[in-house]
Formats: structure tokens, C-alpha cells, sequence
């Protein structure tokens, strides 16, 4: 069986949910599948900037790289419904796109598609004005449609494509997403822990949020949440890091005019081999997220046995269960009694870090793979 990949979410680099995704499920999908064989498509007018060089020890593993401008192959695959992708590569029996992007494949040739989130269609006050007139050219509910199978990663997102694209059920598939076995529990004598502390010049106690800086993650709420807990206890910090994204001025004002902005540090390029020591080092974990497809930060934090705190919308009470406190994302002084409350009580914060050291053991990334083959060879 030839299986076609769509892989130009790869192209940029760039590590945001979707990239994180791609890169694991593929990783783990090829280390169990040498039977089958696999081209991926990629397409970039410049240079490729993300390494993909690791695909090279996959012997039935080959990539197709095109190098048409992307704004002009856009064009043709909107307009025209041409160059068909599993013609491009020399045929295929299924073309996989692990996130929504403009394409086209045969009639002859089954698709899937991954939808992580409908959060463009619920929330489009948190994008940019490009980001929305790019969704709507795109058109996710045809595509949805045209799809053989769609894959989500969570039972939110499902309910979303029944209630709101009215996609029948049983074309639908959920499939979790895992994080990787890198984010763990580390000694607190580990020598890395201590330099990665030094590099950032973290404190000793911090609160953490880890994600892209941007409305829809709510880190203007959460700010004001710490505010008032350090009108009661000046003892903690609030670390926000992540790749800054967009319509993201109000949060830089909300921290300018917090009159506690002192204790507030942003970071935002930490590389991968840094997150899981950043997260050990957090005292506690806050995602107080307006919507999430799925929501990778507080499975690697719970992971990482660090007490969480999220919000009780879309996928997320779905990941984390009752491993972690879930509060409303519109009220602050919600939030910030969340915090007080695992702060200040120890019994509680080891009950939630050893249930998030177990609800974490559910979401395996060779699951994830096993599950999506079963839907190619399916």
C-alpha cells in the first residue's frame, strides 16, 4: 500500500501544536510500519527550513519536494482543483494531511484529514485578520466534507464538526494526541536542572505557563489572577514562556501597568531540550486557555509531576480529568484561588501530582500511531 503524507506544516520549522503533532505521529507511525510505503509532499518556493533530515533512516520512507511558489499552488488548488497531490507524487492509494491546508486528490485516491480544533470558527476574535480571511478561502467545512475520514483528537472536537459542520458521526475517528517520554520527573540534584535555571534566571518559586503568546490563551486573565494573589503572598513568581504569536499588545500592557510586573518574566525561544527542565522546576502549572483542540502543555506538565490548572472548556477537562483543578478562564479571582489553593496546601498538591503522573500515562504517541495506520489500511 502506497500512503501519501502531507507535510508542509514541517516546511517553516516552527514547533506550535500542529508541528508537534506531525513530527511525533510520524516518528512513532514509521518506526512500527516498514511494510507499507511512504512518500511525503512537500512543497516550498525558499528553503526548507525545518530539519528533516531524521526521515532518512526510514529505508520505505521517501520525500517528494516541489518547489512551486506556495500563494500561486494555493491558486490552482482553490480555482482550479488542480495538480491533484497523489498525482504529484506518483500516485497513492491514501494522502493523510495532518492539519487543514489547501489540496486536492483524485477521485480514485481515499483522503484523510487530522482537525485539531475549530477554534477559528468559535473564537475568530482571537485571530488575525489575515488568519481569518485565510480560513474562510480555505473553506475547513467543504474539506471536512470531501474527506473519506477525518481524524480529531479529542470527543470536543468531534462534537464541534457533528454540531456545527454537521458531519455525520461515524466518518469521524478520535485519536488522541500524546506527548513524547522526554518530559518526565527529574532529580532535583540533576546538574541540567540547575544550568537551565541559571540560563533563565528563574526564581525558586514560580508559577509557569508555557503556550503561544496570543489572545486566545487567556494569559491577560491570568495575569490579573496573579495579581491578586500577590497582594496576599509575594512569594511566587510568574514565568509566561513560548513563541510570541499574534494580536498580542494587550497582554504586554496588562504586565507594563500590573504593579506587580517586576515578578512577571517572559521567555520566548526555549529549545526542546529545555521545556521538560523548565517545567520541573515550576511549582505550579496555569492553562487558563479559551479553547483547545487538545492542549499538549498541561499533559507535559502533568508529566512532569507538576500540579495543574486549566480551563473547563473544549478538550481540555477531557485531558486532564480530575488530575488537575479546573476553573472558568473568564473569572480571575477564580483562577487565583486555584493557585492560593495548591499553593498553600501541600496535601492537595501531591494528591494532583500523583493523579497527573497517572491520568498522563493514558495518551501514548505509539497508540496514536497504531490507531491512525488502523485508519490508512482501513
Amino acid at each position: 500500500m502506497k500512503i501519501c503524507i502531507d507535510i508542509r506544516c514541517l516546511a517553516e520549522g516552527r514547533r506550535t501544536g500542529v508541528e508537534e503533532y506531525t513530527r511525533h505521529l510520524l516518528h512513532h507511525l514509521f518506526a512500527i510500519d516498514q511494510k507499507n510505503e511512504y512518500v511525503l509532499f512537500l512543497n516550498s518556493w525558499k528553503k526548507t527550513k525545518g530539519n528533516l533530515s531524521w526521515l532518512k533512516k526510514y529505508p520505505n520512507v521517501k520525500v517528494k519536494k516541489f518547489n512551486f511558489p506556495n500563494k500561486i499552488l494555493n491558486l490552482m488548488f482553490w480555482y482550479l482543483g488542480w495538480p491533484k497531490i497523489d498525482y504529484l507524487v506518483g500516485g497513492a492509494d491514501v494522502v493523510f494531511s495532518p492539519n487543514i491546508i489547501f489540496g486536492n486528490v483524485s477521485a480514485r485516491t481515499k483522503s484523510v484529514i487530522t482537525i485539531h480544533d475549530l477554534s477559528f470558527f468559535r473564537h475568530s476574535e482571537y485571530f488575525s485578520r489575515k488568519r481569518r480571511w485565510w480560513h474562510i478561502f480555505i473553506n475547513p467545512k467543504k474539506i471536512c466534507q470531501t474527506a473519506n475520514k477525518i481524524i480529531v483528537v479529542s470527543n470536543s472536537t468531534k462534537n464541534d464538526l457533528v454540531g456545527l459542520y454537521k458531519i455525520k458521526p461515524e466518518k469521524i475517528i478520535v485519536i488522541p494526541s500524546a506527548v513524547s517520554n522526554d518530559f518526565c520527573v527529574i532529580n532535583r540534584n540533576d546538574e541540567k536542572l540547575i544550568k537551565v535555571k541559571e540560563r533563565y534566571n528563574l526564581p525558586y518559586k514560580f508559577i509557569l505557563f508555557f503556550g503561544t503568546i496570543e489572545p486566545r490563551k487567556n494569559i491577560v486573565g491570568l495575569i490579573r489572577a496573579f495579581n491578586l494573589l500577590q497582594k496576599q503572598s509575594g512569594e511566587y513568581k510568574l514565568i509566561i514562556a513560548g513563541e510570541k504569536g499574534w494580536m498580542n499588545e494587550e497582554i504586554n500592557n496588562e504586565i507594563i501597568n500590573s504593579p506587580f510586573r517586576e515578578k512577571i518574566k517572559i521567555i520566548n525561544c526555549v529549545p526542546d531540550e529545555d521545556k521538560v527542565y523548565l517545567y520541573n522546576l515550576a511549582s505550579l502549572f496555569v492553562y487558563p486557555s479559551f479553547f483547545e483542540g487538545f492542549g499538549f502543555p498541561p499533559l507535559e506538565a502533568m508529566k512532569c509531576g507538576v500540579p495543574v490548572i486549566v480551563s473547563n472548556n473544549s478538550s481540555l477537562p477531557e485531558i486532564v480529568g480530575d488530575a488537575g483543578i479546573i476553573i472558568d478562564p473568564d473569572k480571575p479571582d477564580e483562577i487565583f484561588l486555584a493557585m492560593k489553593g495548591i499553593l498553600e496546601n501541600s496535601k492537595l498538591r501531591n494528591i494532583l501530582i500523583k493523579k497527573g503522573l497517572e491520568k498522563s500515562r493514558e495518551f501514548d504517541w505509539k497508540k496514536t500511531a497504531k490507531k491512525t495506520l488502523d485508519v490508512f489500511l482501513k
